[in-house]
């Protein structure tokens, strides 16, 4: 009977030591994969710290800069909303002109910050004829539709990787880069058979959105012709001339036509009065002399008259000073 007795108890012993070493075994694998677990999370961190340095710092694009990848070439074919630009890049440069004078940079994509409590946004510098144009406006080949709502032209929007992207760089960009007024705009333009004009206006500002960006511009000079200011006789300045009128798109009308609205009829989000002696922004016909209901076309009067189409335009802005000091600006795209 007692060894009966011995036996049973060095057998629940047994199992109960088995038991233990059960839990011990749980209790390790779990503890290993807790460290598994860390040593993961502590991975994610460290890559998405550097997934988002890069991002912020990244904010070169050369002109010439050859991309590999076959994806990107299919990705620019297709208009895009501008980059976002959050974070806390610091920029130094309020414009293009500051970065030419600064490191005397080459044409790219930077990203510039005109005023200090505003984030950074991205900008084509076009470094050459003088240096120093910050590019608010370029159409090149008609891939970017530019009749588009109130909202995209307040955001901007077109394709921004490559030097030939079409864009528009946003009515609160362009408001805040044109803010105080002391600067001059040169408007490139080309025709289909590659014949080049300019039109320069100093002093051009835009208003806020509550006053629904209002343009306003001074003096102008070139060859193409005064077409903001409505042309040449007084009439077509009456109804033509783009001083002081509102910015008006598909859906937001604030033109001065009353028997229908400009932006529609002319495809496109521009100053319009009754309605218009220039539409860079409007419908982009190929070959250059077109047949429509309306003159819509990408129009410059005063240079081609209502019905061509322009094949190019830039519009780019740098500040008086920057030209007065270079004695530069005659322009080697006028």
């Amino acid at each position: 009977m007692l060894s009966l007795m011995l036996v049973l108890l060095f057998v629940r012993q047994t199992a109960a030591a088995h038991r233990l070493s059960e839990e011990e075994l749980c209790l390790s694998e779990l503890s290993e994969l807790k460290y598994t677990i860390k040593s993961l999370e502590n991975k994610f961190f460290i890559g998405e710290w550097q997934l988002k340095t890069l991002r912020e710092n990244y904010y070169y694009f050369p002109e010439n800069r050859t991309f590999k990848q076959n994806k990107s070439r299919d990705l620019a074919q297709k208009p895009t909303m501008l980059p976002t630009t959050g974070g806390n890049l610091i920029v130094y440069d309020q414009d293009c002109s500051m970065l030419y004078d600064r490191q005397k940079a080459s044409s790219g994509f930077y990203r510039i910050k005109p005023r200090s409590a505003m984030e950074p946004f991205l900008v084509y510098c076009d470094m050459t004829d003088g240096g120093g144009w910050t590019v608010i406006q370029q159409r090149r080949n008609g891939k970017v539709d530019f009749n588009r709502k109130w909202s995209d032209y307040k955001d901007g929007f077109g394709n921004y990787k490559r030097s030939n992207d079409e864009y528009w760089l946003g009515n609160e960009n362009i408001y805040m880069l044109l803010l105080g007024g002391k600067n001059l705009m040169k408007i490139d333009l080309m025709d289909w058979s590659g014949q080049r004009k300019h039109a320069y206006y100093e002093n051009v500002q835009i208003a806020n959105e509550k006053e629904n960006y209002r343009l306003r511009f001074g003096l102008y000079s070139g060859t193409a012709g005064d077409a903001l200011s409505g042309g040449g006789h007084a009439e077509a300045q009456w109804s033509a001339s783009h001083y002081a009128m509102l910015f008006s798109t598909r859906d937001k009308d604030n033109d001065r036509f009353l028997q229908g609205s400009c932006a529609q009829e002319n495809k496109g989000g521009w100053w319009y009065n009754r309605c218009h002696a220039a539409n860079l922004n409007g419908k982009f016909y190929r070959g250059g002399t077109y047949k429509w209901k309306y003159d819509n076309g990408v129009v410059w009067s005063t240079w081609k008259g209502l019905w061509y189409s322009l094949h190019h335009t830039t519009m780019k802005v740098r500040p008086l000073v920057f030209m007065d000091t270079l004695g530069s600006g005659d322009g080697g795209a006028g």
